[in-house]
């Protein structure tokens, strides 16, 4: 409380009432696998469209140079054409990728990232000097008191005629120069003849339809506008140089002439035989330089992973263990497209018993932008698309399931028959229904769970207990006492409430569909001495209508009396 120290009538405000829980989201969606261009190591990069994919990582990659690692874009297309919005990739390369590079005077220009693409890129370089400064007075050799200091700074690079010298020196007015002039540059006229120009110059950067353009670079390591230090902010090329000896244009200090024009090459997509496992499982290093699927330990939006078109073991292992420890991502796998007999089917699913995944199966076919026809693509970028549009329109808690998929085809038409097999063992079929389309005819995990047999559970249990996480960080070093334990109560009680109104929990009332139960039942005096609250929630999650059943019985008609 405040001390007073007058007489006179204070107000104070206070809060008491319960935080709100509000929802996180559930349809950003984590994909990992090879494109054209993009970084390969750091965070991954949110993508809000194809065209926005195709910027920052390039298009599809042909079969014959990538095999059956080319089916990100694709993945990537049939997310957004499926209704999903938000994506964050994880570029990977082979071993043997590199960057093109190219070197002139001090620098060394290198693509951004990896790959052929970086043989497209150049880098045009020209001085200009628009910038004037007038001398008026001549101090000594090298000092001279200007009009106007304005644009200019210690290590600037300036112009007479067609001599060039450096400024040391800036106090007030007046300016010191490295070494004295050839002729006396003071010029007090109402029009000098005589003026010191600032030299500069200009970088233009292109590769294919993309350019970038940075004006007004120096190489004095000391301005905002050192060319190497602007330079960094590019897209395209990424700078090292040494630091500049001798007077000379700026330009030629950094390109070794006043006009140049670089060439990056010695690019590579590097070779198929480089690609392995780890490739795509990551290396887990410090942050910023984690790659593959171990990229997404720095990502926290994401909640739908895939690695499309990837079915090793070891990699769809590894993927699950990932949705599994961080306990809030949901794994979308895909089944080998040469895998057609159930039998073949059933022993790849055995692989895994997770909560935190579900297999999809067969293949879709869709237009392959690489060769101009139709082709087929593994279906978990168009599957977590379907995720992602059922969570918006309906809700998390709704099985993304008997839902349309945008494709013209299906690798394996399986029959009812074959639906009977894989379907109790957690394989879920696309199949091309009479009349409805192709649709995504199961909603399994792949676990032996029953109490999660179903994705929409496992995914609603996520979205409740990331929501309550992200929602009670407040609650950290409050005193834990029945009051905490009362607002902590009111808090989660409404929230699950809202859930319940909304029809994502079972139940005729709210006390049917949860509880929510913290305070003496939950915590001994041990666990409150140790500063551990302990809160026991409990909801009845909506499961979905699998089996439809009408009962139809045969009525006969009694003629009238």
């Amino acid at each position: 409380m405040a001390d007073y120290l007058s007489p006179g009538v204070y107000v104070e405000e206070y809060d008491n009432s319960p935080r709100g829980v509000e929802g996180v989201g559930t349809s950003t969606a984590g994909f990992v696998g090879m494109a054209e261009k993009g970084a390969t190591s750091g965070p991954p990069v949110l993508v809000t469209g194809f065209a926005d994919f195709t910027r920052k990582y390039g298009g599809y990659l042909s079969e014959f140079t990538h095999g059956e690692y080319r089916y990100l874009a694709g993945a990537v297309e049939q997310f957004f054409a499926n209704g999903g919005t938000r994506l964050f990739i994880a570029r990977v390369v082979p071993e043997d990728a590199k960057a093109a590079e190219g070197t002139a005077g001090n620098v060394t220009l290198r693509a951004k990232n990896e790959g052929a693409w970086g043989n497209k890129i150049t880098v045009s370089v020209k001085a200009y000097a628009k910038r004037r400064m007038q001398l008026l007075e001549k101090l000594t050799d090298k000092k001279y008191r200007a009009k106007s200091v304005s644009g200019f700074e210690e290590g600037s690079i300036v112009k007479a005629g067609e001599a060039y010298n450096r400024i040391t020196a800036i106090q007030g007015l007046e300016v010191t120069f490295e070494e004295a002039f050839k002729e006396d540059m003071a010029d007090d006229s109402l029009v000098p003849e005589k003026v010191l120009y600032l030299a500069e110059f200009q970088a233009d950067i292109r590769c294919g339809d993309e350019a970038e353009v940075f004006e007004e670079l120096n190489m004095n390591p000391l301005s905002r506008n050192y060319a190497p230090s602007r330079l960094s902010a590019s897209s395209i090329v990424e700078v090292s140089a040494a630091l500049p000896e001798g007077i000379k244009n700026p330009a030629e200090l950094f390109a070794g002439a006043e006009e140049a024009v670089i060439t990056l090459e010695g690019g590579s997509d590097g070779t198929l035989e480089e690609v392995n496992d780890g490739t795509f499982i990551g290396k887990n290093e410090q942050a910023g330089k984690r790659t593959g699927i171990q990229a997404f330990l720095e990502n926290s939006f994401v909640s739908i992973m895939a690695v499309p078109g990837i079915t090793s073991p070891e990699v769809v292992v590894s993927l699950v263990n990932h949705c599994e420890n961080t306990k809030s991502r949901f794994a979308v796998i895909d089944m080998p497209k040469d895998m057609t007999d159930p039998a073949e089917l059933l022993a790849y699913r055995e692989m895994l018993d997770s909560t935190y995944a579900a297999m999809y199966h067969p293949w879709i076919q869709v237009f392959d932008r690489s060769c101009q026809k139709p082709s087929y693509f593994p279906p978990s970028g168009a599957v977590a698309g379907v995720y992602a549009r059922t969570d918006t329109a309906r809700g998390v808690h709704k099985a993304p399931a008997n839902e349309t998929i945008a494709c013209t085809g299906l690798s394996v038409n399986y029959a009812k028959g074959e639906q009977d097999i894989l379907n109790p063992a957690g394989v879920n079929l696309i199949r091309a229904l009479p009349g409805q389309g192709i649709r995504i005819w199961g909603a399994r995990t792949a676990s032996s769970n029953a109490s999660f047999k179903y994705v929409n559970i496992r995914r609603l249990f996520i979205y409740v207990e990331e929501s309550i996480k992200a929602n009670t960080n407040w609650v950290v070093f409050e005193p834990n006492d029945e009051a905490l334990w009362n607002r902590v109560r009111t808090s989660i009680s409404s929230f699950l409430e809202t859930l319940w109104r909304n029809g994502m929990l079972a139940g005729a009332s709210a006390g049917e569909s949860f509880f929510v139960d913290i305070g003496p039942s939950t915590m001994s005096q041990d666990d409150i001495q140790n500063g551990r609250l302990i809160c026991n929630i409990g909801i009845a999650p909506v499961r979905p209508a699998e089996f439809v059943i009408f009962r139809v019985t045969q009525n006969t008609a009694e003629s009238g009396a």
